[in-house]
C-alpha cells in the first residue's frame, strides 16, 4: 500500500505519536556506540522529527550501570526516546518505567539488533523467532508506563523467516504505537541493500504508523523509500554520522516538498564543538576523547578538511588540542562546497 502523500515531492503531512507531534519525516536511528547524548542533541537542535538513544540493555540498566543510565540520558533533547533491549518481560517493563520516569517521553523496544552478542542471548532480532514471547514484553513495556511504547524489526530472521508482518500486527495489538522496519533480515547483517518495498507489507497489515530504515543516505534515498514502501516517515543512521544535522534537513525537506538545505558553516562547526565538548564532560576527557573519535573522523571527512587535519585529529591524546584542530577542519568548507 503506497500513501498519496509520500508519491514523488508531495509533503509529507505532520502526524502524531500518541500526544507527541512529529513535523517532518525522518527520525535518528538507534546506534549502538554512536547516538550518544551530544549526537542526539544536534539532531534534535537542527530539527529532526524524533531521535532514538543507543540502546540499553534493560537488566544492567536496573542493576545500576553508569555507562547504560548515560546513554538513557536525554537532557537537551526536544523528544527523548529511549531504546531498550532485553528478553526478560519484567525486568523490560521495569526498565521501561524508570526512563519514563526520568524524562522519557518514547519508549522503543529492540526486536532488530543483528549483533551475535545480543540476539545470541535471544534478544533483539532473535525475538522474531518467538512472537508469543515478543508479545508479552510488549504487553509488559506498554503496561508499564503512558509513553508511547515502540517497536524496531527486521523484516525477518532469514529469507525463510521474513516474519516482520505478523510480528508489527502482533505489536499493535499489544498496545505499540509505532513500528520501525529495517528492510534486511538478521542473516543479512548490513550486506546487500535494503529492501524498501518489503517494508510495505508491514504498512499494509497495521493501523499505526509505519517507519522504513535502511541505507537512507539523502533526500532522494527518503522520497524514494516513502514512495516503494508507503511509510510515514524514514528513520537515518550511518548517514548522520558526522552531519547530525542532515536528519532535520531531510525532515523539512520532506515537509515542504522543497529541496534540502544545510544549515550554515558556522553551525554545522559550532555542533561539531559542542558534540565534543559534551562527550568530554560526560566521560572526561581521555575517555571522551577516544569515544569522540569515531564523529570526528566523519565530521573532517564531511567537512573536506586535508588528511593531515583528519589524522591529527583522530590521534591526538589532548583534547584542548583536538578541539582546535575540529574548529580547522571546517575552515574553508564553504569554498569546497561551492567548487
Amino acid at each position: 500500500m503506497i500513501l498519496a502523500q509520500n508519491l514523488g515531492n508531495i509533503p509529507v503531512a505532520p502526524h502524531r505519536l500518541g500526544p507527541i507531534g512529529l513535523d517532518g519525516g525522518a527520525m535518528l536511528a538507534p546506534m549502538s556506540g554512536v547516538s550518544d547524548l551530544g549526537m542526539r542533541r544536534a539532531a534534535s537542535r537542527f530539527g529532526a522529527t524524533l531521535v532514538f538513544s543507543e540502546m540499553v540493555a534493560s537488566q544492567i540498566f536496573l542493576d545500576g550501570d553508569g555507562e547504560s543510565r548515560l546513554r538513557a540520558q536525554g537532557d537537551g533533547v526536544a523528544s527523548h526516546a529511549v531504546q531498550l533491549v532485553g528478553r526478560e518481560p519484567g525486568a523490560m517493563g521495569e526498565a521501561a518505567r524508570r526512563v519514563e520516569g526520568a524524562g522519557a517521553r518514547v519508549v522503543d523496544i529492540n526486536m532488530g539488533c543483528p549483533a551475535r552478542r545480543v540476539a545470541g542471548g535471544l534478544a533483539g532480532c532473535a525475538l522474531m523467532r518467538d512472537l508469543d514471547h515478543a508479545s508479552r514484553i510488549i504487553e509488559s513495556v506498554v503496561a508499564a508506563v503512558s509513553a508511547p511504547v515502540t517497536v524496531k524489526m527486521r523484516l525477518g530472521w532469514d529469507e525463510d523467516e521474513r516474519n516482520a508482518a505478523r510480528l508489527a500486527r502482533r505489536a499493535e495489538q499489544a498496545g505499540a504505537a509505532m513500528i520501525t522496519v529495517h528492510g534486511r533480515t538478521r542473516r543479512q547483517f548490513y550486506d546487500g541493500r535494503a529492501d524498501w518495498r518489503a517494508v510495505g507489507e508491514v504498512v499494509a497489515e497495521v493501523g499505526v504508523p509505519v517507519v522504513v530504515n535502511g541505507d537512507c543516505r539523502s533526500l532522494e534515498d527518503a522520497r524514494a523509500m516513502l514512495a516503494a514502501s508507503g511509510a510515514r516517515a524514514v528513520m537515518i543512521g550511518r548517514a548522520a554520522i558526522g552531519a547530525p544535522w542532515i536528519v532535520g534537513s531531510i525532515a523539512r525537506a520532506l515537509q515542504s516538498g522543497a529541496a534540502l538545505s544545510e544549515p550554515p558553516l558556522d553551525e554545522r562547526r559550532d555542533a561539531a564543538l559542542s558534540h565534543l565538548d559534551s562527550l568530554l564532560a560526560a566521560m572526561g576527557r581521555r575517555a571522551g576523547l577516544r569515544h569522540a573519535r569515531k564523529h570526528l573522523a566523519a565530521y573532517a571527512e564531511k567537512a573536506g578538511a586535508a588528511p593531515a587535519i583528519r589524522s591529527a585529529l583522530v590521534t591526538s591524546e589532548d583534547a584542548d588540542v583536538a578541539m582546535g584542530l575540529l574548529a580547522r577542519a571546517f575552515e574553508g568548507a564553504e569554498d569546497r562546497e561551492a567548487a
